[in-house]
């Protein structure tokens, strides 16, 4: 019979029976029997195609509100490439929504108030202070953070393992690689044993200084620290470290807030002969000895695949917070040669740029 054949490959069979319905000679009961099963196909069809599509609904256009500090009216481009490279096309499949404070940390509230009130679907935040504010604006609405040095201690996420709110994303951890940054002090300064470290003053700096000063003392180097929360206070922080017969300078100022400043730092601690190195990795370009940190190329990329995780339905609180794995090493030579300091050539032989 017509009826129990068309349980078999509905697909095919389905449409003969439609164009057949109407002139076909059929037992009333099969008939509703058949419409019914092409009803139910066609139902259940669509249903798996909306599923598919992933978490948001058919024909919404999601919105990424981007949360960021440095100058520009743009996300970095290596967010934008990853989230290409996830087949997400801006004005096509999703929308921008761009608010940069501009290195004012007085904005980060009413910028990130403003993201909430446009219903972003996502929000990227740059750094823990943004993440920071987003959070406060939001309970909801999830956050990817593209760095932050110990999310735990500011109150982002309960664990890496289950960030447990709204916030997920990637640590810098930069508090963890303070040793590795003063042993490569170390390494181009054999005798050294005073080093300063220059940060803006806030609970994770205190965090990064707290896990170097072990490390360094197991290298025989005594840290001290010096703060500048503004660019009107460098020259007394170098001051400072001279007064303290400081030897080489782990510079922790960060790039979202204090960029524009690099190049003035780097000229302090050249002029005072200071061996610098950072974590961030535009001071060696900026005049700065050397970098070793992760590359921010790579966090955004790495944020796109969260922002590719939540938009098909993953929740913040269920993605682990990712550490980075790859660290660069950037050594700038012509800073080397104006203080009058000779890098090892097996040194050189491990970087993974030299500036010359």
């Amino acid at each position: 019979m017509v009826c129990g054949v068309f349980a078999l490959g509905h697909n095919r069979v389905q449409k003969i029976l439609v164009a057949r319905l109407t002139d076909a000679a059929l037992p009333e009961g099969c008939a509703k029997f058949m419409l019914a099963r092409i009803f139910f196909i066609a139902a259940f069809s669509l249903a798996a195609m909306v599923q598919s599509s992933g978490a948001q609904p058919a024909g919404k256009i999601p919105r990424i509100g981007f949360l960021f500090n440095s100058a520009g009216s743009t996300p970095p481009q290596a967010l934008s490439q990853g989230l290409r490279e996830l087949n997400y096309f801006e004005g096509q499949n999703i929308i921008f929504d761009y608010r940069t404070a501009g290195g004012k940390a007085e904005r980060y509230d009413q910028l990130a108030a403003e993201l909430i009130r446009l219903k972003v679907d996502v929000i990227v935040a740059e750094g823990t202070s943004l993440a920071l504010a987003a959070k406060k604006a939001t309970h909801t609405i999830p956050i990817v953070m593209t760095s932050s040095t110990d999310p735990i201690g500011a109150g982002l996420v309960a664990s890496f393992a289950r960030p447990s709110g709204n916030v997920t994303g990637l640590t810098s951890v930069t508090g963890e690689l303070g040793g590795k940054l003063v042993e490569l002090l170390k390494e181009v300064v054999p005798k050294l044993s005073r080093v300063a470290i220059l940060h803006p003053g806030g609970s994770a700096d205190d965090l990064f200084v707290k896990e170097t000063e072990g490390p360094a003392r197991g290298l025989g180097v005594q840290i001290r620290s010096h703060v500048a929360r503004r660019a009107d206070s460098f020259e007394d922080a170098f001051r400072a470290m001279i007064n303290s017969r400081a030897q080489a300078l782990l510079m922790r100022l960060p790039g979202n807030g204090f960029y524009a400043h690099f190049k003035t730092v780097a000229q302090l601690a050249a002029k005072n002969r200071l061996p610098s190195i950072s974590p961030s990795t535009d001071w060696s370009e900026a005049g700065g000895l050397m970098t070793y940190g992760s590359d921010i190329n790579n966090r955004y990329r790495r944020a796109a695949i969260y922002v590719d995780k939540i938009l098909k339905g993953a929740k913040p609180a269920d993605l682990p917070v990712e550490a980075p794995i790859q660290f660069e090493l950037k050594i700038n030579l012509k800073t080397a040669k104006a203080i009058g300091l000779t890098i090892p050539p097996n040194m050189l032989a491990r970087a993974d740029k030299v500036i010359r």
